[in-house]
């Protein structure tokens, strides 16, 4: 599992020359729902277990919670279940609005 900052993500988000990956938003359907960044997917940890057939193992994928632990848990599961390109973000949306995007609310 690899780890990235938000500065890091949102450059890689603007690089049209680098492949996109897939923002996995992990956090509950009401957090989600509060504040995330724009283009990612919301599927709740509780339901990766159910769901993970449904992404592509093929594709980079950035794993999002709020502050990067439940996302972390979910890469670490991904990863035991055949996903090589696991991305963490590290401080979640938190840090993103903190570092990238100020007008996104917090909680």
């Amino acid at each position: 599992m690899q780890h990235m900052t938000a500065p890091e993500l949102a450059q890689l988000m603007q690089d049209a020359s680098q492949a996109q990956p897939l923002l996995l938003d992990v956090r509950e359907t009401w957090e989600f729902n509060t504040c995330h960044i724009a283009g990612a997917q919301s599927i709740p940890m509780n339901a990766i277990p159910v769901r993970h057939g449904e992404l592509d193992k093929n594709r980079p994928i950035v794993c999002i919670c709020h502050h990067g632990a439940r996302s972390m848990q979910v890469a670490h599961f991904l990863e035991r279940n055949g996903f090589s390109q696991i991305i963490n973000l590290t401080g979640g949306v938190h840090a993103w609005a903190l570092q990238v995007d100020a007008s996104m609310p917090t909680y």
